[in-house]
């Protein structure tokens, strides 16, 4: 997808990707959110993860550049029992309030529908109030919260589920 801001929305992850979208969080969160190095690290462990487990017919990315460079990504992961993930919904400062993040959960809610999946969660965490804002637009319900010190900060991490309608 070509838009007028020469955004380019690709669907395949390449060689260097991997390292990229734990780079991108691990220095957005540090910035904005204070996170520590160890964020950085868990991303990375479970992008692994989603990479050993990947299978092209349950599993999309969305990898979000501009003049070849990457400056958002997000990601449908296949999990038990016909449930689906989102992770990593990430855009850099400058590529925000555009509706590019709408236009990724749109095409994220169109995969997860042509899929089948009978129900969708995602975590995430306080201070990311336009992400919990989109979520709820799309059926997103928080059903549990907690609080946390992980990554270096307090942190109230909240788990939101979709379920079937």
């Amino acid at each position: 997808m070509e838009t007028e801001a020469k955004i380019f929305i690709r669907n395949q992850l390449n060689p260097g990707d991997l390292g990229q979208i734990a780079a991108l969080h691990g220095r957005i969160y540090a910035e904005e959110h204070n996170f520590g190095l160890g964020f950085e690290a868990y991303v990375m462990d479970s992008l692994l993860e989603f990479y050993r487990q990947y299978d092209a017919n349950r599993d999309k990315v969305w990898v979000v550049e501009s003049e070849g460079k990457m400056v958002g990504f997000l990601l449908l992961m296949h999990r038990q029992d016909e449930q689906a993930q989102l992770r990593y919904f990430i855009l850099e400062k400058p590529y925000r309030g555009m509706g590019l993040g709408k236009k990724l959960m749109e095409e994220w809610m169109e995969f997860y529908k042509e899929k089948g999946y009978r129900g969708a969660y995602l975590y995430t965490t306080s201070g990311l109030d336009p992400a919990i804002s989109l979520y709820e637009r799309y059926g997103f319900k928080k059903v549990s919260q907690m609080k946390s010190r992980n990554f270096g900060v307090h942190l109230l991490e909240m788990l939101y589920r979709l379920y079937p309608s």
